[in-house]
């Protein structure tokens, strides 16, 4: 894939990067609390997530598909890196991210990115739901200042936990975070330009420093200093046996990520009017997500808030994603050691806003209220996310998601006899033309509407079998409503023209549309019909059927056809 830079940024000028600066600058002091915070929740020191914040965040500006896309570490991953640091540890969530990063790149190189929007909504609403719930209930102990909880995988072991050490809630960390939290909700309301989130943290820090000192736990209390510095470029020890342990967690990673990606992108399409590229999004997420674990940063994606909040600022041009990573990095160098002051405290509530931001709670009631088999997936992948693990939702979700499509579809195939109506001059076959004192013993015509895959080709195949109690010399399958036919309905098909030769009979095909007709080119079976045996039209297959049936064989019936025969009047001809 060629990347082109010019296109993005034509037309750039002093005015627009003036535009760009002020929105990379906001966007980045954004960026700073929630890079940190994610990081802590994930089980990670919370400078991991400044890393990953800089890098990232000008990897996916300068090589993503989104003109607006702001990348880094995001709440839909907290619960997954969480789980990868607990069972793997922090050195292979790195070798992790790194291989996801490659299954991303490759992704975008094939061209997969418009499958990924394929994955249905109730899906994504579901795990993304479960996603914020394990958030919030994860913030509980730090916004409470709970102390000596066991940290574990499972929900409800962690329920446990909350509930066993409930007797340890420190009131300064109930303050502090209370103090955060309002300034949070109030912030955007009052001055809707400063980052609440950052008013929070700065109020809420400064009051636990100066009025209750050493009384609640801190960044530098729990994590030690946050250095003013980069760390040196650390390559993983890939092996195979890495590979092999890893690429399940890697592979969720970079599903996860993809989606969230290509997700934050079709938001900033809508608020901005532009268009993006999902496969070179998918290449730029794999390319940062390939080099941020070098510098010890944790998985990144494209964040919907801090991409909104580019394009509310006023962003012109992907470089206002570079500025905010330089903002990041400036911040990083020069203010680390003060950030080592920060209570937990002051960190849950922002997690918890982020969370409650992101449960899509109106679009879960919404598809919950329609009470469909839909309603049922939703629930179910929530359920799985919450009380199990995301990769479990996810594939459940998928499967029930699939079954439910394929009733749908068989639902929708209709295989019916007809017979000429010469009332209807548009609609030449009708299948209430057929009774029992109107019918033909030698000539059978079936309209067949519908997909015809897997999931209805056996039924196709049993209707046509069981409707023909006789044998007919000639059978005509109208196919001209049938968008599209795979190998099972392409073995069925072959298994009913096989039996009518068996017995001396043959099958015509009319109307056959693009897709059908190739797919019986390349099993050959279009060969075994005979190309002789396929029209156009259903009124030609009529009168070339007509043909086949000579007087000693036709028995002196009046057969039913277009113009060539009248109507049929005695069946028992």
């Amino acid at each position: 894939m060629k990347f082109s830079f010019s296109g993005r940024f034509q037309g750039y000028n002093g005015k627009k990067f003036q535009k760009d600066l002020i929105s990379g600058l906001i966007v980045g002091i954004v960026a700073i609390p929630l890079g940190m915070a994610f990081a802590i929740a994930s089980g990670v020191k919370p400078e991991y997530g400044l890393y990953t914040t800089f890098v990232a965040g000008i990897l996916i500006s300068l090589f993503g598909g989104s003109k607006f896309q702001i990348g880094g570490p995001t709440g839909a991953f907290i619960p997954i890196l969480f789980a990868i640091v607990m069972q793997y540890g922090y050195e292979n969530l790195l070798i992790a991210g790194f291989m996801a990063g490659v299954i991303l790149l490759f992704m975008g190189i094939f061209k997969l990115g418009g499958v990924i929007k394929f994955i249905p909504r109730p899906v994504t609403i579901g795990f993304t739901t479960g996603i914020a719930v394990t958030i919030f209930t994860g913030q509980i102990a730090n916004f409470l200042g709970l102390h000596n909880l066991e940290k574990h995988q499972e929900f409800l072991a962690n329920m446990k936990e909350l509930g066993i050490h409930m007797s340890t809630i420190n009131r300064y960390s109930v303050l502090t975070a209370v103090i955060c939290l309002v300034l949070i909700i109030l912030t955007p309301k009052l001055l809707p330009r400063i980052p609440g989130s950052l008013v929070g943290i700065l109020i809420s820090t400064v009051a636990a420093s100066l009025f209750y000192p050493d009384k609640v736990a801190t960044i530098g209390s729990t994590y030690g200093s946050i250095p003013n510095n980069l760390p040196g470029l650390h390559f993983p020890a890939l092996s195979i046996e890495h590979i092999q342990s890893l690429i399940k967690p890697a592979f969720v990673i970079a599903m996860l990520g993809g989606i969230e990606s290509l997700l934050s992108a079709v938001v900033a399409d809508g608020m901005s009017g532009s268009r993006h590229n999902s496969n070179r999004e998918l290449i730029g997420q794999g390319i940062a997500n390939m080099i941020t674990p070098l510098l010890g940063g944790i998985p990144a994606t494209g964040a919907i808030a801090r991409t909104a909040t580019n394009i509310k600022s006023g962003a012109e041009s992907p470089f206002s994603g570079v500025i905010h990573g330089i903002v990041v990095l400036l911040v990083l160098f020069l203010f680390a050691p003060y950030a080592s002051n920060i209570p937990l405290a002051s960190m849950a509530p922002i997690l918890m806003v982020v969370a409650w931001n992101m449960s899509e709670r109106k679009e879960f009631a919404h598809v919950l209220k329609t009470k469909t088999a839909e309603s049922f997936v939703l629930l179910i992948t929530f359920l799985l996310t919450v009380f199990t693990d995301l990769t479990t939702a996810v594939e459940v979700g998928l499967v029930l998601s699939g079954i439910i499509f394929v009733k749908h579809m068989s639902g929708l195939l209709v295989t019916a006899k007809v017979l000429p109506d010469p009332s209807n001059k548009n609609e030449k076959v009708a299948a209430h033309m057929v009774n029992e004192q109107h019918n033909c013993p030698q000539i059978s015509i079936y309209t067949v509407e519908g997909a015809l895959f897997f999931g209805v080709a056996n039924m196709f195949e049993k209707s046509i079998m069981d409707e023909i109690h006789y044998k007919p010399k000639v059978l005509i399958l109208k196919m001209g409503n049938v968008p599209y036919l795979d190998t099972t309905g392409e073995s069925n098909l072959s298994s009913i023209v096989k039996h009518f030769n068996k017995h001396g009979g043959s099958v015509i095909i009319s109307e056959l549309q693009n897709q059908p007709h190739q797919m019986l080119q390349k099993t050959g079976l279009d060969e075994y019909i005979g190309q002789e045996h396929f029209f156009e039209k259903t009124g030609d297959a009529v009168s070339f059927a007509l043909t086949k049936l000579n007087q000693s064989q036709c028995l002196g019936c009046k057969h039913f056809a277009f113009r060539e025969c009248r109507q049929l009047s005695n069946p028992r001809v």
